[in-house]
């Protein structure tokens, strides 16, 4: 046990973690197109959905769950949004969106998208997909059901055991829960705070099958808890985990960013990204993902060595450009191109 714990931190905690643990770039292909807001639902408190439909009603692009949309919004902010309609359905995409305080790409979808608006879309594509196993445990927290319910879909039609365990604030925050009960051959589980208090993740992944796959998307702390706890409490099974927020810095040395263009020098904390101490010198600096998958925030690398933590970048890309949502300096000093 205590072998297993140890190599758990090794591989996702320690600073030989992004060395060890190193992620395999997304193959992806680019789909970019101007759909129509078709309709505009709201699904839970603060929770909107958009059925987006081509203008000429053809059939849209196929997907497989766990895909997602990069969508521009009228502002020119670029953001992701994981499909969470019905892949056999082509006539149109579905994205659910939770108002959060400080996301301003949310904000603008809430208060400035409307139905017979138009978004222009790329995708989709698939940096969480689905894997055969002989049985699922899938846990969402919040708005992660988004990227799990076409998986349960899939699932539940293919007859394959499956178990969802949903946790939230309350009923009222979570959407799509009368969908969900209509779903065959499954066991929901809802886990609302108010009524059942905090949900030990322990006690969570006991629901796992022997051998089974386990998919889990929420915030980082229940990510990171799943991966030390899941080789003790089901170390048959397989764990496949989504972020929606950024993750922690791991094995973070400091360093300092140079901006060829201005000759400003910005000092990166190890516990920091350059991202965010770009954004001191730079507000306008452009990103979305903040978790290195979707390349909005790449720039051209001037000098200096790159420690590439991202899964965009195909390896000939990586000797000029990064993506600083996640990648750093592998020295003590990084020049860019802005």
């Amino acid at each position: 046990m205590r072998a297993t714990r140890g190599y758990s931190k090794l591989v996702s905690e320690s600073r030989l973690a992004p060395i060890l643990s190193r992620p395999a770039p997304v193959r992806h292909t680019d789909y970019e197109r101007v759909l129509d807001v078709e309709t505009r639902t709201a699904e839970a408190d603060g929770v909107v959905s958009l059925a987006l439909a081509s203008p000429d009603g053809g059939p849209l692009p196929t997907w497989i769950p766990g895909a997602h949309l990069d969508v521009f919004l009228p502002s020119g902010l670029q953001r992701q949004y994981s499909l969470c309609g019905d892949p056999a359905d082509r006539s149109r995409y579905r994205i659910a969106v939770r108002r959060v305080g400080d996301g301003v790409g949310s904000a603008e979808i809430h208060d400035a998208v409307h139905e017979r608006s138009t978004l222009r879309v790329r995708g989709p594509r698939n940096a969480f997909p689905l894997a055969d196993a002989p049985s699922y445990l899938f846990v969402a927290a919040g708005i992660g059901i988004t990227p799990i319910l076409p998986m349960i879909r899939s699932v539940a039609g293919a007859g394959t055991p499956w178990t969802l365990l949903y946790l939230g604030r309350s009923r009222d925050t979570m959407p799509f829960l009368d969908e969900l009960s209509t779903l065959p051959g499954g066991d929901v589980l809802i886990r609302p705070g108010d009524e059942v208090g905090i949900s030990p993740i322990a006690d969570i992944l006991g629901h796992a099958r022997p051998n089974g796959a386990i998919y889990l998307c929420g915030p980082s702390p229940l990510i990171k808890d799943a991966y030390l706890l899941a080789p003790l409490v089901a170390p048959t099974c397989s764990l496949h985990t989504e972020r929606f927020s950024p993750p922690p810095v791991v094995g973070g040395e400091p360093f300092v960013l140079r901006l060829a263009r201005t000759g400003t020098t910005v000092e990166v904390a190890a516990d920091e990204t350059a991202l965010s101490a770009l954004r001191r010198a730079v507000p306008s600096a452009t990103y979305s993902c903040r978790q290195g998958f979707c390349g909005s925030c790449r720039v051209r690398v001037v000098s200096g060595d790159v420690d590439h933590r991202d899964t965009r970048l195909l390896d000939e890309e990586r000797a000029e450009s990064m993506l600083p949502c996640v990648s750093r300096a592998a020295g003590s000093t990084l020049e860019i191109d802005l």
